[in-house]
Parts: structure tokens; C-alpha cells; sequence
């Protein structure tokens, strides 16, 4: 993933993540969602099963919000770059978290805010811009450019029916 919870929670706050992502209103918590998204949920015999059920379809939701936004990152990006990244460009960072919140606003919202599709809209232009190569992301992405299929090394002896010894036949 090239962003994280804690990356999507720098530009929105957790309220607007539960709202987006419980889907029932069971009253889930940020700390009930980054468990689950770590897979260190416990089960508390007093919690509510629901409430845990919630947490998990919650994280789910982040993650494929997350999985589609660097789908898209990959898309664009692997015309000029080896994907995915194994070390990720800030730039990148901050695009999948934009693609990511986007994401999440469209499953749950039907009138995106405009902050939102502005962004969403600033980070797709930059993408086609890295794809076409105008725009760069630096040694750290170039230390890896895709490889050009070579074509294969052919090697054969010297002819044995030259125009020389040919002549006449």
C-alpha cells in the first residue's frame, strides 16, 4: 500500500472516516478500525459481536478504497517506472491518499465534495503527466525504470554458399 490509515487521517478527520466507512451506525471507534486493520482485534466477550463485525467491514472498506487508488497509481505510472514501488515517492503518498479519501466519499456520497473531486481531478492530471514523462518523481523512483524487452542475440557462422563460390551454378 502507498498510503496508510494514519495518511488518509492527515487530510480528513477520523469522524468523517467512521461516517464514510459504518455503514450500520453501530458506533464503531478509530482505535476499534486500526485493530482490525492490523489484525490485533481482539475479541472482548463484553463488546458487542456487531460492533467488532462493524470495525472489520470498516477496515475492509479502507483497504480497498486504498488497493483501488494504487491500482490506478500503478496504471499510469508503470508506462515510466517499475511497480510497485519499493520505496514510495511522497508524491505518491499523497496521490493514493487523495484517490484513496475520493474513493471512499464516492461508496457513501452521492454529491462529492468539491474539495474532494478537485483533488481527485488534480491527482489523475498528475498521473497522465508522470505517464507521459513530464513530469518526474525523482532519483528515487529512477533507480528502478522499466526494463525495455531487448530483442534476442542471434550469433550464426559465415556463410557457406557465398556469391563466390555460387558463380556459375
Amino acid at each position: 500500500m502507498y498510503c496508510t490509515l494514519d495518511d488518509i487521517k492527515k487530510q480528513i478527520p477520523g469522524e468523517a472516516i467512521l461516517q464514510l466507512t459504518d455503514d450500520n451506525q453501530v458506533g464503531i471507534t478509530m482505535e476499534m478500525i486500526v485493530a482490525a486493520m492490523a489484525g490485533t482485534a481482539q475479541p472482548d466477550p463484553d463488546q458487542d459481536p456487531a460492533l467488532t463485525a462493524a470495525a472489520e467491514e470498516a477496515a475492509g472498506f479502507i483497504s480497498e478504497a486504498i488497493a483501488g487508488a494504487d491500482s490506478e497509481i500503478d496504471g499510469y505510472c508503470s508506462v515510466k517506472y517499475s511497480v510497485p514501488f519499493a520505496v514510495v515517492p511522497a508524491v505518491i503518498k499523497k496521490v493514493s491518499a487523495d484517490l484513496a479519501i475520493y474513493n471512499l466519499y464516492a461508496r457513501r456520497v452521492e454529491t462529492m465534495p468539491e474539495v474532494r473531486a478537485t483533488n481527485q481531478k488534480n491527482s489523475s492530471r498528475l498521473l497522465e503527466n508522470i505517464s507521459r514523462g513530464t513530469v518526474k518523481l525523482g532519483e528515487v523512483a529512477d533507480s528502478a525504470p522499466v526494463q525495455k524487452q531487448q530483442s534476442p542475440m542471434v550469433t550464426s557462422s559465415g556463410r557457406l554458399f557465398g556469391r563466390d563460390k555460387m558463380k556459375g551454378l
